[in-house]
């Protein structure tokens, strides 16, 4: 087995890069039909995962919605919904948030020095696992590959994506642009500053181009085993 799963990044943005509005209401960035694309995404996932600001923010649940794509992993002998996942350095985290919510599998990885309260915090909701000090994203890759998580989709925040993408652990990246601007400097980004793999000397792959009734994904390849997925 791979000593990581194949990592996928999904998002969508306004034109101008941001993830959301700096309102208290979810902006809706995409359209029923990207909701679907990325329904079929996540049935197809052994795991998802997003940073614990989603969960305070969004308040996610993260489920495959769509009730065939559900029968169908059942009978593949898969849970209903991918294992969900998430990375919290402070401990945090609501155990009430709907991320916790149902029988569906739940993996929090925490910084070591906050394991303890976050296990006291998530006991009989979620397995709590040390991911070193601070949190070592190759360290929680590498457990997901022994849990026999093969394919993971991220979907977020701004500070999860500039995690995996500055560190090199991204072999694709699916970005949907909605057709409007947000022009707030107060609304999260799709990501925040740092030194990526890809830049003007090293370009990323265009995989796809496509639109879907009023947005358009772009579809990167960002590793040598984005072409073998």
């Amino acid at each position: 087995m791979s000593e990581r799963p194949y990592v996928l990044l999904s998002c969508a943005t306004s034109i101008d890069g941001y993830l959301d509005d700096a309102s208290d209401q979810r902006l809706l960035l995409s359209n029923d039909e990207d909701f679907d694309r990325v329904d079929a995404l996540r049935a197809e996932c052994d795991a998802i995962l997003v940073g614990a600001n989603t969960i305070r923010r969004d308040n996610p649940r993260l489920l495959v919605r769509s009730q065939r794509r559900r029968d169908e992993r059942v009978a593949r002998g898969l849970p209903a919904s991918p294992t969900r996942v998430t990375v919290v350095g402070s401990g945090d985290i609501d155990p009430a948030a709907r991320f916790f919510s149902d029988e569906t599998e739940k993996i929090v990885y925490c910084a070591t020095g906050t394991v303890e309260k976050t296990r006291e915090r998530l006991a009989g909701v979620a397995a709590v696992v040390d991911g070193g000090e601070p949190v070592d994203l190759v360290r929680a890759l590498a457990d997901l590959a022994g849990r026999g998580v093969r394919r993971l989709m991220v979907e977020g925040g701004g500070a999860t994506h500039t995690q995996f993408l500055t560190a090199g652990l991204a072999d694709e990246l699916h970005l949907v642009i909605a057709p409007f601007f947000v022009g707030d400097c107060r609304a999260p980004r799709f990501v925040n500053d740092g030194r990526f793999p890809w830049h003007p000397g090293r370009r990323a792959r265009v995989a796809e181009v496509r639109q879907i009734g009023d947005v358009v994904l772009v579809r990167y390849a960002l590793s040598d085993r984005a072409g073998a997925a």
